[in-house]
């Protein structure tokens, strides 16, 4: 059997930074080719990169929070040239604002068919939900690593919650023994 870890692919990674002042949206708008700005819908301004692919939303406040990227190192990149955008505008950012990972989302393939019921029901309820009617994936909080994994009737999970690449690895870790343990894994 393959070992599930391999089939895991960071879907989206989100992280928050900010440039430590206020900024008026407006006049940014006007001067970044390629934002979009529409106080009406949203009260962010939207700034997508295309290399690597990701979306900054950059609020008055002068924080920026940017989703959409494929690993870290793409959120990283994606940030900076934003700071650069900004500095060319003549809009003062320090040379490395901080920047948090905020939410790490990855999906996996247990490669199996999961009874989620049996897994519901062997898990217990502190750590689940499961309700069929209003969602066909079975919700497992984690404690070590704290994130939430969404496991499906096919076998494919989605993580969501982490800092850290590697917290995806260990809640696959976890999820395979838990279920090893109560015989739900048997093919």
């Amino acid at each position: 059997m393959s070992d599930p870890k391999d089939t895991i692919n960071i879907e989206n990674v989100v992280a928050s930074t900010g440039i430590g002042q206020e900024l008026d949206l407006q006049s940014v708008a006007m001067d970044l080719e390629g934002a979009d700005y529409d106080p009406e819908q949203f009260p962010g301004l939207v700034y997508r990169t295309q290399n690597p692919k990701s979306a900054a939303l950059i609020f008055r406040s002068g924080k920026i929070v940017c989703t959409g990227a494929k690993s870290t190192d793409d959120v990283h990149e994606s940030l900076h040239i934003v700071f650069d955008e900004l500095r060319d505008l003549r809009i003062p950012v320090d040379d490395d604002p901080e920047i948090t990972v905020q939410n790490i989302v990855t999906s996996a393939d247990l490669g199996r068919n999961l009874n989620l019921n049996a897994i519901a029901i062997g898990l217990g309820l502190e750590n689940i939900e499961y309700e069929p009617e209003q969602f066909p994936g079975l919700v497992y909080r984690l404690d070590e690593p704290s994130v939430v994994a969404l496991l499906f009737g096919s076998g494919k999970l989605v993580i969501t919650g982490g800092k850290e690449p590697d917290d995806a690895r260990e809640a696959v870790d976890v999820i395979t023994s838990r279920l090893s343990e109560l015989g739900l894994l048997e093919d």
